[in-house]
């Protein structure tokens, strides 16, 4: 059994009581590929033939989760970035054959090896800052070969960097310009070709929707997630993001594990994700890059405890963000959560939304030992600094996977 001992340390344990669940001057055993033990220094356990890492009063908190990505596609939107300030919204641009429309062509175009070569970069970003689990969706294929061919590529990240990536099939993202006036038939062909194609290659964790006037309608959705529930999948939803559209209670209602966006979010709909336990995942990256104005409903999630995650939201259109500390900077500014809040929802509540908490997302006793030792002292420096990285090393499942900033004792 391998076994390393993290002393004097300051712990962000991460829980939904006090948020940050700190202990300071704590020490944390690992033992393999899971948390053994945590406590304070005067109860640190003997041990023999184990490395003992002495943080000298470092910040330690759990590995941060990115639970909502794109990560994977081709080419890029600089010239939209370039149109929507001359004052285009994103519904024009995706009126004019823009938006998600010219990432699929670039995408389609790509080859797996250069789709690969194009994302590798932009996840190896993500981990530098302490990333140890992401999702990654599909959604820019909107055909059965380019969707399968992004969801290889992801678990290829995977394989290649040593990443726990999670796939979520999203071949509801758009319509394709081919379909152009057959939004049923589309929704016909990812429910009885597309996704059992995918998932019967072992490819899919969970089915992703987007419900919006600029993509499918309700009634689409819940087609593609009842399909997906019939193949034994989780299910979540793209739900009130530009409009109110009433995607967030019908997607609570199948127990999705999260709705995402939510900015159009209906606090009166708000029980519905109660009932259901589902997560809210706030993306404040597509919220400050589109310069958009309606904000969630903070306060109503806040007043029902409806966990808060947060996301990256990672794509080339509307949130070309690879940093989850910026992230959490732009939710506490943007959305005005707190730095506690920031840090429960890039952890434990990430975590909640790909349906893991019990394995990753706090530092409990028998969950992974997904830990990141940070050069800050105490956990408000994580939200408040913007552009600087203070990651000093990072250990996943027991394993170090970043430490060549680190003294050993």
């Amino acid at each position: 059994m391998s076994q390393t001992l993290f002393t004097n340390a300051t712990l962000a344990c991460v829980d939904d009581e006090s948020g940050y669940g700190l202990r300071d001057d704590a020490a944390l055993l690992v033992a393999d590929d899971q948390i053994a033990w945590l406590g304070p220094m005067t109860a640190c356990p003997e041990t023999s033939d184990c490395e003992i890492i002495d943080c000298e009063n470092r910040l330690l908190t759990p590995g941060l989760v990115d639970c909502h990505t794109h990560v994977v596609y081709g080419g890029d939107r600089a010239d939209e970035f370039e149109q929507r300030l001359e004052g285009a919204s994103y519904a024009d641009i995706a009126a004019a054959g823009g938006g998600i429309a010219s990432t699929v062509k670039a995408t389609r175009a790509a080859s797996a090896d250069e789709l690969f070569e194009q994302a590798l970069p932009r996840v190896r970003q993500l981990m530098d800052e302490g990333m140890t689990t992401l999702e990654i969706k599909s959604g820019y294929g909107l055909d059965g070969d380019t969707e399968i061919k992004m969801l290889r590529v992801a678990s290829q990240l995977e394989a290649e960097l040593g990443l726990r990536i999670r796939k979520t099939f999203l071949g509801a993202h758009s319509l394709p310009t081919e379909f152009k006036g057959r939004s049923d038939d589309y929704i016909a062909l990812v429910c009885d070709e597309m996704l059992p194609r995918a998932h019967a290659e072992g490819l899919v964790d969970a089915v992703d929707v987007f419900i919006e006037s600029v993509a499918f309608s309700v009634a689409q959705g819940e087609r593609v997630l009842v399909r997906a529930q019939e193949l034994g999948l989780p299910v979540k939803a793209h739900v009130e993001q530009l409009s109110a559209q009433g995607g967030a209670a019908m997607a609570a209602g199948l127990g999705a594990l999260s709705v995402d966006h939510l900015e159009y979010l209906n606090s009166d709909d708000v029980a519905s994700l109660v009932q259901a336990g589902t997560v809210a995942v706030l993306l404040p990256g597509a919220f400050y890059f589109l310069r958009e104005q309606q904000l969630p409903p903070i306060a109503a999630l806040r007043e029902q405890r409806v966990p808060i995650a947060l996301a990256s939201d990672a794509n080339p259109g509307s949130s070309p963000v690879h940093s989850l500390l910026l992230i959490m900077n732009m939710a506490c500014t943007l959305f005005r959560l707190t730095p506690a809040e920031a840090l429960r929802g890039v952890t434990l509540n990430a975590a909640r939304a790909l349906g893991m908490a019990g394995e990753i997302g706090s530092l409990e006793i028998g969950k992974q030992a997904d830990i990141v030792i940070w050069d800050v002292d105490r956990p408000a420096l994580l939200s408040y600094r913007v552009g600087m990285n203070p990651c000093r090393a990072v250990m996943q499942a027991g394993q170090w996977r970043e430490r060549n900033r680190l003294v050993t004792a």
